[in-house]
């Protein structure tokens, strides 16, 4: 094996140690409606009003959402649903 060849496998080992690591902590988490700072949503909204992570105009909005640890939204003041 050459050099090129084990630096590819390295990379190749680092992502799937990466990808598996995330799967996991993605298990430990639920989104959280009302929570997220202007900013710092994590996706986006539930009514439609943007389409990415970061761009949430204000604080706490009802339909912006963030991943929190799982059982602790309630007590963030959050709610597990979408507004209707």
């Amino acid at each position: 094996m050459n050099t090129r060849q084990a630096l590819i496998a390295a990379a190749l080992a680092t992502v799937c140690v990466t990808t598996v690591g995330s799967a996991a902590a993605a298990d430990d988490k639920e989104k959280c409606f009302g929570v997220a700072k202007a900013g710092q949503n994590d996706c986006a909204t539930a009514s439609g009003a943007h389409s990415c992570a970061g761009q949430s105009k204000i604080d706490n909005g009802a339909s912006e959402w963030k991943f929190v640890a799982k059982g602790t939204c309630d007590k963030a003041g959050g709610k597990l649903s979408a507004p209707k």
